[in-house]
């Protein structure tokens, strides 16, 4: 008998008014969570800046300093072996959440990331609040889908409206918070993924910006300090060569990470707890010669500007000195927290990185013959450069610059730039780097073991989410492949660009644990499940695999 599972409960997935309530219910969630967040965490940077200049006056002061980073990095480090998905920034557990491989307690790994990564900011550390904001938003999603009791595909597409709404109240840029749902999160566009952004995004951010003024906190966050000329042609040259700088930092960056991550991953003293010791120990040298080797970047990145009333100076040494202690400090101390998975963010780090390396370049190019004018343009340049380079999300970083700033003038420089940066870690055949942090955390957590093949047919309902969309369009669970598709009788090789259509007899494989969890999943978004039956030999059912598997580098699932 079949199993109608495709009348499809889910009303808010398949009715787009249903479905722009609940992502407003996410928003709302997210950006009250969100924005009290970043304004403690605003206070926090304020905070710890204020307590590092006292112990800078006082030196007696600084064994209380390093007492209170030894507890601080016990007790972060006892937090996050309770609760694992809070370690390092949060985005790849996220974007795990959001592609179906990771499951989590939301309420857990809300509070969690919410206090740990507040402790680090207080503490000191080089820590932004975007990517917390991000696993914060992430998390609301998942509480409002569990709360309405909403299935598994509704549920990503919730944790993936309160993860851009996250980035976006965070940096107030709601349209790269969309971007960041399109590029990083699905890798996709599909007509719900934009629904549930825009919905999640519009609301929080609404809420965001009333909230602020009652908490006596600004609205804008965008960087005013900078002031831009468009280049000319022979400045380009200038640009590419910055470029072509940065992109070679950035998979510099890259490679240390991973590399840094395997040597914390050596040290199991304290149970493993004892890793967090050297962050928090470097944090507090690196804070005591520089405040701005402290806080995510937001500061470091404003005195950059050309408006700004420039960079306090360490030991009066010159300016291009200052900026390269500078630039190594917040690089070092970037790697070393993403290698021992420290809870807090590394967005606006690697922003800050970029842009720091930015302004020394600008130095430099001017001393070759550069027009000054042109510095703001190059450090922007540098900064979408660097991002791109590591995160391999090039929309994102262009439409992000381009937004913090309220300026289109650099926007083709960038795009060259950003250009650079990706096809620089293509050669040196770099990942995005949280896809490689995520493989990481799916390979730790064993989340395959288990698994089996499990082949399941399905057939397609009129009005379902399947019907008249094609295969690359339909948010399937993970590692779902479509290998067979019969329509009328007829045998079709489906691939990613292949329409479904009503009445269309599909065949889908993937690897699972949970056969059951995984047909209901399947059936939601197609319409209902066929059983097996005496028709379908399983030589037959083998062939359509085989046929299938060719067809996988071709085929969208």
């Amino acid at each position: 008998m079949r199993n109608k599972i495709g009348k499809i409960k889910d009303k808010a997935y398949h009715y787009g008014v249903q479905l722009v309530a609940v992502g407003a219910l996410t928003g709302l969630f997210a950006g009250i969570a969100v924005t009290l967040y970043n304004v403690l965490a605003n206070i926090g940077e304020g905070f710890s800046r204020d307590i590092y200049e006292i112990v800078r006056e006082t030196p007696a002061f600084i064994p209380l300093l390093f007492l209170a980073l030894f507890l601080g990095a016990i007790v972060i480090g006892g937090v996050v072996k309770f609760i694992p998905m809070i370690r390092g920034s949060g985005i790849p557990q996220t974007e795990g959440a959001t592609r179906g491989l990771l499951h989590f307690r939301w309420y857990q790994v809300l509070t969690g990331m919410f206090a740990a990564s507040l402790a680090t900011i207080f503490l000191g550390l080089s820590a932004g609040s975007e990517g917390p904001s991000i696993q914060i938003g992430g998390a609301c999603g998942y509480g409002t889908a569990d709360l309405l009791k909403r299935k598994e595909t509704v549920r990503r597409y919730q944790i993936t409206g309160g993860a851009c709404t996250g980035l976006a109240v965070a940096f107030n840029a709601p349209v790269t918070g969309m971007a960041f749902a399109f590029e990083e999160a699905h890798k996709r566009f599909t007509p719900e993924v934009f629904v549930c952004a825009f919905s999640s995004v519009i609301v929080g951010v609404i809420t965001r910006n009333l909230l602020r003024p009652l908490l006596g906190f600004p609205v804008e966050s965008t960087f005013t300090t900078f002031s831009f000329t468009a280049p000319d042609m022979f400045s380009y040259l200038y640009i590419l060569l910055a470029a072509l700088v940065c992109a070679f930092a950035g998979v510099a960056f890259y490679f240390l990470v991973f590399r840094a991550k395997k040597l914390f991953a050596k040290i199991t003293f304290w149970k493993g707890m004892g890793k967090m010791l050297i962050p928090f120990m470097l944090a507090g040298i690196f804070g005591l010669i520089t405040v701005y080797a402290m806080g995510g970047g937001h500061e470091l990145i404003q005195a950059l500007g050309s408006k700004s009333e420039g960079m306090e100076l360490i030991f009066s040494s010159p300016l291009w000195a200052t900026l390269l202690i500078v630039f190594a400090f917040k690089f070092i101390v970037s790697v070393v927290n993403m290698g021992a998975g420290v809870p807090c963010g590394v967005f606006i780090p690697m922003l800050a990185v970029g842009a720091c390396l930015g302004a020394l370049l600008s130095l430099l190019c001017v001393q070759m013959g550069m027009d000054p004018a042109y510095s703001d343009v190059m450090i922007m340049i540098c900064m979408a450069t660097f991002f791109t380079t590591i995160v391999k999300a090039p929309v994102t970083g262009i439409v992000m610059v381009v937004e913090l700033t309220w300026s289109f003038t650099f926007l083709l420089p960038v795009v060259m730039g950003v250009a650079v940066g990706y096809l620089v870690g293509d050669v040196f055949h770099t990942q995005p780097i949280y896809d490689k942090l995520l493989e990481g955390i799916v390979e730790e957590q064993k989340v395959r073991e288990g698994a089996k093949k499990e082949t399941v047919r399905l057939r397609v309902v009129k009005g379902s989410t399947a019907d008249g969309r094609a295969v690359r369009d339909i948010l399937w669970p993970s590692d779902a492949l479509v290998i067979a598709l019969s329509r009328g009788g007829t045998a079709i090789v489906p691939d990613g660009e292949t329409v479904l259509e009503a009445g269309d007899e599909i065949t889908i494989v993937g690897e699972t644990s949970d056969y059951k969890s995984f047909a209901e999943d399947l059936a939601v978004t197609v319409g209902e499940i066929i059983p097996p039956s005496d028709a379908t030999s399983a030589e037959a059912l083998s062939a359509a695999e085989e046929q299938g598997e060719a067809e996988k580098n071709n085929t969208k699932a």
